[in-house]
Parts: C-alpha cells; sequence; structure tokens
C-alpha cells in the first residue's frame, strides 16, 4: 500500500551538510499497524513528513497505493486532501468548532452533500464511543477524548494512509491502551495504513511490525504481534 524506495534527504546548516535520511526503503501492505522508532534526531519525523506528502524535497521514490507520488504541490495536495489522515501528538483539534465540526471538516474539502457528511460523522462519533459529546468543544474534553476526535477525523474520509505522530505520548496508560485498541479496530474497519512515530512500548507491543531509524539507516525488526486482535467494548470506549 506504502513504499518508499532509497529515500535519501540533506539539511544544510551553516557550512554543514547533515544527511537525515540514508537512502531508506520498506514496503508496508494495506490495513497494517506500523510503528516507527528512533532516538531524536534519528530521522523519524523527516520521513513521516515524506511518507504524508508534506516534503517534496528529496530524493528517492514513494509509492501510495500502487501509484508513483509526483513531485508537483497542487497534485500533492490533492493526494493528501483524499488519501492521507493525520493524528498529531496534541491532538491539533480546530478551538471553535464542537467535536461533530472536527470530525466533518476534512469532508466539506472533499465536497461531500451535507447528508453523506452527516452520516459518515455520526456513524464516525459513534465508533469512538463519543456522540454524547459532539456538540462540545475540544477544550470542554479530556485528553483522550480529544485525541478519539482526531482519530475520527483522521479516518472519516476513509483514507489509504494515516499518519500519526506521538499519538499517545501526554496519555495515562489506561487512555493509551483504549487509544491504540481503536486505532488498530478502526483502521482495520476502513482499511487504512498506520505509519506511527512513537516512543510508546505500550503502542509498539501492539503494532503488527516494528521500523528502527538510526542515523538516517532503517532497520525492519519485522515484528509480527500476536494477542492484539481483541475488539473494544462499548464499555471500554466510553472511558477517558
Amino acid at each position: 500500500m506504502l513504499s518508499f524506495n532509497h529515500i535519501v534527504k540533506s539539511y544544510r546548516t551553516g557550512d554543514v551538510e547533515v544527511q537525515a535520511l540514508k537512502s531508506v526503503s520498506a514496503t508496508i501492505s494495506k490495513g497494517s499497524t506500523v510503528a516507527l522508532c528512533g532516538p531524536s534526531g534519528s530521522g523519524k519525523s523527516t520521513l513521516l513528513n515524506i511518507c504524508g506528502l508534506l516534503d517534496p524535497h528529496y530524493q528517492g521514490q514513494v509509492e501510495l497505493a500502487g501509484e508513483l507520488v509526483p513531485n508537483e504541490q497542487k497534485l500533492l495536495t490533492q493526494i493528501r486532501r483524499e488519501k492521507i489522515g493525520f493524528i498529531f501528538q496534541r491532538y491539533n483539534l480546530i478551538p471553535v468548532m464542537t467535536a461533530f465540526e472536527n470530525i466533518e471538516y476534512p469532508l466539506l474539502m472533499l465536497g461531500l452533500t451535507k447528508a453523506e457528511r452527516y452520516q459518515r460523522v455520526a456513524s464516525m462519533i459513534d465508533a469512538v464511543g463519543l456522540s454524547a459529546h459532539a456538540n462540545k468543544r475540544p477544550d470542554q474534553l479530556s485528553g483522550g477524548q480529544q485525541q478519539r476526535i482526531a482519530i475520527a477525523r483522521a479516518l472519516v474520509k476513509q483514507p489509504a494512509l494515516v499518519i500519526a505522530d506521538e499519538p499517545t505520548a501526554n496519555l495515562d496508560t489506561k487512555t493509551a491502551h483504549i487509544i491504540i485498541n481503536l486505532m488498530r479496530d478502526l483502521g482495520h474497519k476502513v482499511g487504512s495504513t498506520f505509519l506511527i512515530a512513537t516512543h510508546d512500548q505500550r503502542m509498539t507491543d501492539r503494532c503488527d511490525r516494528v521500523l528502527t531509524l538510526s542515523d538516517g539507516l532503517l532497520h525492519d525488526d519485522a515484528v509480527t504481534v500476536t494477542n492484539i486482535h481483541s475488539s473494544i467494548s462499548e464499555e471500554t470506549l466510553c472511558v477517558g
């Protein structure tokens, strides 16, 4: 579903050229949940930005859903809008919008009718267990609830790829496990692939595969996780 081949990325700091990524390659299958690990400065954010089509300035090739990603800004914007969802460490919800409106926002940019938007958002906010909080603004929600709204927003357009940057870093253990299970279950349901930058062992333990970056080089730990396909009960969804 996602492949990046011989990606090289360099930065220049003053007179010094820093090679952030040194010919990294991997292929990620549809519907899988992949953790991207490594110490600060290892190139995780750089690789996320490239795979999320936010940074077109690199050497190598990226393929998404079987198609080579073009190097043209207008086309990149269109692909991001239609095929990629983003989940952030600090949620990045729009503070003046309700939970329902935050989830709906990506659909407005896709030009869906009001009826189509309502059906999708209502289904997704129910899936994350927050229908009763649909009209609340982000500052009226807990951190775990905000992250569940952020996940719903990322998945409501049924993207091919979801890029997540430290999605459980600010959450307590109980809420983190709810978020991890929720991402996996909803991802499998809509067929989205997750690429998740994380330092959180709770997350890596439940991913299908772990990729580790170190000094710009990529190591595939090829972890296949078992016992992680438990469904989310209604009671669990209503916690946090």
